[in-house]
């Protein structure tokens, strides 16, 4: 069964929720990186014109916590899985290839280049629009380096899968609870829950990695745990976003896109037969 938008009142709550995290995880992110991060995001369209079906599957007790699925690819985070799965090797390839060219990998990048830029770190890259270039790209190094490990090599190899499945109606404290927990729990390709070795060891080969063409002041044990830190704060906000993508959609009244079914009614859970 579909719903209609909820009355004006709701929205706005919903938005508010959004803003919040804003607010909570931009600095938090940040923060991350100054012992040595998601920024605004606009809502581009999704650009799969196929729908598919939801099918959605409990994730804690209760009537109301399950996960789900996006109908249509995003364009922002690729990563939000469009099908209950699984994944094949070549479609962890192709994902590797949307995250390490998506919006929101570049836009994190370019926050990165420039807060490193403002602190004058590595500060073998000196200052000017060619350190900035050079920050920018070893940013886009190390993230397109985590995608290609986490989401393809060792995702592969594990038998895992590198996708975020989001919340159905997330809470704010429910949200942040999940996205923390999907760091180090992930589904398997059969459809279980596993210890996230893919998500782990993803950003950490990458940051070794970074260390063929970081400065030498970068290549040392304490600065690539420091990185991978970085990393780990930078995920937990892109997954609090993810999380609530679909709702934005559904939200601002844009059910029509198909962008995500609306969920079953707790009737029709329960009405499942069990398998």
């Amino acid at each position: 069964m579909h719903s209609h938008l909820p009355p004006g009142r709701h929205m706005p709550k919903k938005l508010r929720q959004l803003v919040l995290i804003l607010f909570c995880c931009g600095p938090a992110t940040l923060l991350a990186q100054d012992p040595a991060g998601a920024g605004g995001r606009t809502s581009p369209l999704p650009d799969s014109p196929q729908p598919k079906s939801l099918v959605e599957k409990p994730v804690e007790s209760g009537p109301a916590k399950f996960i789900g699925y996006m109908t249509n690819r995003s364009i922002m985070f690729p990563d939000i899985a469009t099908s209950e799965g699984p994944l094949t090797t070549g479609g962890k390839a192709k994902l590797f290839v949307n995250e390490s060219i998506s919006p929101a990998y570049v836009m994190v990048a370019g926050i990165n280049a420039s807060v490193e830029q403002a602190r004058n770190v590595p500060k073998g890259y000196g200052q000017g629009w060619d350190a900035y270039a050079d920050r920018f790209g070893a940013s886009m190094g190390r993230a397109s380096s985590n995608a290609f490990f986490g989401t393809f090599v060792f995702a592969s190899a594990l038998r895992q899968d590198p996708r975020f499945f989001p919340q159905s109606h997330p809470s704010l404290w429910g949200s942040i609870k999940y996205s923390a927990q999907r760091l180090f729990v992930t589904r398997t390709d059969r459809g279980g829950e596993t210890l996230n070795s893919s998500g782990l060891l993803g950003p950490l080969a990458a940051e070794t990695l970074a260390n063929v063409y970081l400065p030498k002041s970068e290549q040392t044990g304490a600065k690539t745990a420091e990185r991978f830190g970085t990393d780990l704060a930078w995920k937990l906000a892109g997954n609090m976003f993810k999380n609530y993508w679909p709702n934005v959609f559904r939200d601002l009244g844009l059910n029509h896109l198909k962008v995500i079914p609306d969920p079953p009614s707790p009737n029709a859970r329960s009405n499942r037969p069990t398998p």
